[in-house]
């Protein structure tokens, strides 16, 4: 057992090296918030657009069949003001054919997909009750990770670690508990903690998207709290088996950021 143990920490030791290795592209402009690091992007951007376009349509489709797209008011007052400052991070998204969508549904949910798809649920605005401020914190942290092009890193990663874990455990002879061992250490090493990363990235980009829109960055602080007591989950014991960061350290994060984006949001103030 010990040797199979040894064995699975090298072999996703080697695939992290080759994850390492090839983050060498970026989909946004470097030097803005949360948008500096290196990204792994192996899928090509035109195939994962398509499948996230798909995906997209199956769940708006489904939804108008059930009569549960509905026209919210502040919904599409709040992204429109925001759409524009997507330009900031990257010009290419001028070019989307943004498109916003409201569902009936009891969720705690929003998202937004490669190319501009928005998506929030009524749950999360009736349940939370939303302000406009915080409404643009939940939209500008979804619109993050389309820009970031995040579902498409995870998709990449998806594709070489699940290769890797075929012959790398082959060729290092696992099988059985070693195998699965391989999978835990590649699963809590290397997936969770990339998906926290892609949270904690789009909280930043999220909060300089929501303050160049003129809305107040402190309300995502608001929302955070919010959802924690929603969600019962306060605390940071769980943090290392989540793919999201625990709302203490998610708070603490986007309350050190603050300050770096208020000039924006006092600047639209000014303009306007």
């Amino acid at each position: 057992m010990y040797l199979n143990l040894k064995k699975s920490i090298f072999c996703s030791a080697l695939i992290a090296s080759v994850l390492t290795m090839s983050g060498c592209l970026s989909t946004t402009n470097t030097g803005t918030l949360g948008s500096e690091r290196k990204q792994f992007l192996l899928m090509p951007a035109a195939q994962w657009e398509q499948q996230s376009l798909t995906a997209y349509s199956e769940i708006i489709g489904s939804a108008k069949n059930e009569r549960k797209v509905v026209s919210n008011a502040q919904v599409n007052r709040v992204t429109k003001r925001l759409i524009p400052m997507a330009s900031h991070f990257r010009a290419d998204s001028a070019n989307w054919k943004w498109e916003v969508n409201t569902i009936k549904s009891s969720e705690l949910n929003a998202f937004c997909v490669a190319g501009g798809k928005i998506v929030v649920y009524t749950g999360i605005i009736e349940k939370l009750k939303l302000t406009d401020d915080e409404l643009a914190a939940i939209i500008g942290h979804e619109m993050a990770h389309a820009l970031r092009e995040h579902g498409r890193e995870r998709a990449s990663m998806n594709v070489v670690t699940s290769l890797g874990l075929k012959y790398g455990s082959s060729a290092l002879g696992l099988s059985g508990t070693g195998q699965q061992v391989a999978e835990m250490a590649t699963k809590y090493g290397l997936t969770l903690p990339n998906s926290r990363k892609h949270e904690n990235e789009a909280d930043l980009v999220g909060l300089e998207i929501m303050a160049r829109a003129g809305y107040n960055p402190n309300a995502a602080v608001v929302v955070w709290k919010k959802m924690a007591v929603a969600t019962n989950n306060k605390g940071k014991t769980t943090e290392f088996l989540s793919t999201h960061p625990a709302p203490v350290s998610r708070i603490e994060s986007i309350q050190q950021t603050i300050p770096q984006v208020m000039p924006y949001y006092k600047a639209y103030k000014v303009k306007k």
